[in-house]
């Protein structure tokens, strides 16, 4: 491609040429008419249209097939020096002032070619002109029209010197444009090449900055942004376009204490996503310029969401083993002695002398223990669950054993449960264990609806990454509610034992949902907004 387009430049620049030569010929053919004889003005019109046909055929051809290029190269120097002879012959020999051509020759030669070419270039026009001016020098080029008297005028030294000094000068221009082209070559190369490099740099920034799991964006020294990858759009909710060229306070304040703190990875909540508040863990470092300078900044930030909750939920499984332990042995030492209050405050009500205020504060006693025998009942349960023996079940099965429990539950009057899924879907379940589960997640949603309401109940297959469609490996059930909602730092609390925002509750419910969800290999989450409900998603594997 590069020689086709330097050939194309000579072929350009002798046509140039010859225009030039013909319009400057013309020109002094009309002003005086007797400085080119008759017979020397039509043989120097067929020379000239003979140079334009040529390098016009060389141009197309070069075009229309491009192997062929190397060739027309070496073609184009013949013609030339033949053109540059018969230019010679033609316009007086020793006496013409066109012996320049073959300096163009010998130049153009280095340019397509090479200095070795060059070298035989000026060889063969040193030979060329020397032989001219000999043989004009002789009456050898009478018949041409040129005159032996004309060269006589010179004498045999001045043509010897003539010809000596030129083709010296050939050589000169051959070795000189040889280099210069060389160089010239040489460095079209190495910057080809830097091209090239330049190119796959630029293709493999193109793909780590696009893959990247992590967003990135770049800061000018004003704090513009000016890079940001798919992956910071995917986190932000901001396009590319929206944010290049904006200052990062204006779009992103929150990115703001990570400068202040270069090369320390720090956890901001970012709650402009389109997710909702996420946690987004950030380092920021220098971005120097060739000389060292300070040019920027680079943020580099990644979700690190579910990560936390997860190491959130490893912390709380971890203290609330501990601590269920210790409280499991204190809960078993305890109720030994309960039972045994309860059985004598029994013995004592059932004497017959009993006044009727001590019968009474009898049976608050009773009723305070067996009250208090029930929370550790529950609390040993939640702390001490038994393996569950998971079977397959249909899910509408367990919901309309639910609905009975609840014709004889007050609470429920003014509830209705909302079935979203088909009734052959099945769940896989320890079913005294489930229905626990689901029964105090209804209990939780009738509490945040006072006044009545829905509670609807769906249920989703899941598939892991490899699987098919029809190949779930999971089941997420989701139960919501339109009651009051929760507060983020409720939210925060809702699963450890003994949290609770109930006038009358034990703070056990939630704490025994997420154990058992637990114990069968799967996970609970909870969704809620204050003033529109809330929804708790439970994630059970299939296999297991």
């Amino acid at each position: 491609m590069d020689e086709r387009r330097r050939l194309t430049g000579f072929v350009l620049t002798r046509i140039l040429l010859v225009t030039l030569l013909l319009v400057a010929t013309l020109i002094l053919k009309i002003q005086s008419p007797g400085s080119i004889g008759e017979w020397i003005f039509p043989r120097f019109l067929l020379l000239l249209t003979a140079a334009y046909l040529f390098s016009l055929t060389s141009l197309v051809i070069s075009w229309l097939n491009a192997r062929l290029t190397h060739v027309l190269a070496y073609l184009q120097i013949i013609w030339d020096i033949l053109f540059a002879t018969a230019l010679l012959l033609v316009t007086g020999g020793i006496a013409s002032p066109f012996s320049f051509f073959y300096l163009l020759s010998i130049i153009n030669a280095s340019v397509l070619l090479a200095r070795r070419e060059a070298l035989y270039t000026a060889s063969l026009c040193g030979i060329l002109y020397g032989a001219l001016l000999d043989f004009q020098y002789f009456g050898l080029l009478t018949p041409l029209g040129l005159s032996q008297e004309q060269a006589g005028w010179y004498g045999a030294a001045y043509i010897f010197y003539s010809i000596f000094v030129t083709i010296a000068a050939y050589y000169m221009t051959a070795c000189l444009s040889g280099y210069l082209a060389e160089r010239a070559r040489r460095s079209e190369q190495d910057l080809e090449a830097k091209s090239v490099n330049f190119d796959e740099l630029t293709r493999l920034h193109s793909a780590i900055v696009t893959g990247m799991e992590s967003g990135l964006m770049t800061l000018d020294p004003e704090r513009k942004i000016k890079v940001f990858n798919a992956q910071a759009e995917q986190v932000t909710g901001v396009m590319q376009a929206e944010a290049y060229g904006r200052r990062l306070d204006e779009l992103f304040p929150e990115f703001l204490p990570t400068l202040d703190t270069l090369h320390i990875r720090s956890d901001v909540v970012f709650a402009a996503g389109q997710n909702g508040p996420r946690v987004l863990s950030c380092i920021a470092t220098p971005l120097p310029d060739r000389e060292g300078r300070n040019e920027g900044l680079i943020i580099n930030f990644q979700d690190v969401t579910e990560l936390k909750q997860m190491e959130a939920g490893l912390k709380r499984a971890d203290r609330l083993a501990a601590v269920g332990e210790l409280s499991a042995r204190i809960a078993h030492e305890i109720r030994n002695p309960l039972a045994s209050i309860c059985g004598s405050a029994q013995l004592i009500a059932q004497n017959p002398d009993l006044r009727g205020e001590e019968r009474q504060l009898l049976d608050i006693v009773i009723r305070e223990s067996d009250r208090l025998n029930k929370l550790l009942s529950d609390f040993l349960a939640y702390a001490r669950p038994h393996p569950p023996h998971r079977v397959e079940v249909p899910l509408c099965r367990i919901i309309d054993d639910l609905r009975i429990l609840m014709r004889s539950d007050h609470r429920f009057e003014r509830i209705v449960i909302r079935q979203e899924f088909a009734d052959i879907m099945t769940v896989r379940v320890d079913v005294d264990q489930f229905t626990q589960v689901l029964w105090n997640l209804f209990v939780n949603a009738v509490d945040a609806m006072p006044e009545g309401g829905q509670i609807t109940i769906g249920m989703a297959p899941l598939s892991d990454k490899g699987e098919g469609e029809n190949g779930a490996t999971w089941d997420e059930i989701m139960i919501s509610d339109a009651g009051t909602g929760m507060s983020p730092h409720e939210l925060a609390g809702i699963f450890e034992p003994f949290y609770t925002t109930k006038r009358n509750g034990t703070g056990l419910g939630l704490a025994t949902v997420y154990r058992i969800v637990e114990g069968h290999g799967g996970q609970v989450r909870v969704e809620s907004t204050m003033g529109k409900g809330t929804r708790f998603i439970i994630s059970l594997p299939r296999r297991g």
